[in-house]
């Protein structure tokens, strides 16, 4: 197996680990939430909506201000096991635990959106892995080309935030006036197995998981990410040529 390849398959088991745990906590809240009664259902809709709102403006607010939970990091260290597919399992899972707070305004929006819609929390939190999983997946198969893309794009980084407040605003204005399933009407299918409204739900976890992959906490640590996963890589040649 050449080199590139194994890169891939590192960033590959690394996706599944951190998707197993934001799958695991969409499983949860589904289970907790699914017998909730229609009336606390909705006072729960409006209390979510306007989280994500003060979630967005949280994000935008830290492009000029100094906001505590957005700017630390808590941190795991992740022993090296002899397989480096079973190393970069694990460094996904603790990616997912120690998650970096500043994309935690994102996180926290879609398990909020997550505790709104009951019966489809194990699906957004999937979508939502979907998101930043195959961008991951994709610098795993295009290093080298990812790394000249990285350069260019520290000029648009420090607009990020304010792109992804407004997206998380929307997102929660949507929530507390319930024009998601009126809105998704409009453009998606009535015919599919999901309704309307759990289809752009869908979408919009995606998306977020998209914006938090592109966000200026992920992006610049991608370096590092690359740096891991030559680590491991270069274990599992040494370990083969044994």
């Amino acid at each position: 197996m050449e080199k590139r390849e194994i890169i891939f398959l590192n960033s590959v088991f690394f996706v599944l680990g951190f998707t197993l745990v934001f799958s695991i906590v969409g499983i949860a809240l589904q289970t907790l939430l699914q017998n909730v009664a229609f009336m606390a259902m909705g006072l729960l809709r409006i209390a979510g909506g306007i989280i994500i709102v003060v979630f967005g403006i949280f994000l935008i607010a830290s492009v000029k201000y100094y906001i505590p939970f957005l700017t630390s990091e808590h941190k795991i260290k992740v022993k090296k096991f002899s397989n480096s597919f079973v190393t970069s399992f694990v460094f996904g899972i603790a990616f997912a635990i120690g998650w970096t707070p500043c994309v935690g305004a994102i996180l926290g929006s879609i398990y909020t959106l997550a505790a709104t819609s009951p019966g489809v929390g194990f699906l957004l939190l999937f979508s939502y892995s979907l998101g930043i999983g195959i961008p991951f997946m994709l610098v795993g198969a295009f290093t080298s080309r990812f790394s000249k893309f990285l350069e260019k794009s520290q000029r648009i980084l420090k607009y990020f935030n304010i792109i992804a407040g407004l997206f998380l605003i929307a997102i929660g204005i949507l929530v507390v006036t319930n024009y998601v399933g009126i809105l998704a009407t409009f453009f998606l299918s009535p015919n599919a197995t999901v309704s309307p409204e759990g289809q752009l739900n869908f979408l919009l976890a995606f998306v977020a998981g998209i914006l938090t992959f592109l966000s200026p906490c992920i992006l610049p640590l991608l370096p590092a990410y690359f740096s891991f996963l030559a680590g491991t890589t270069a274990t599992e040649l040494k370990e083969k040529r044994k």
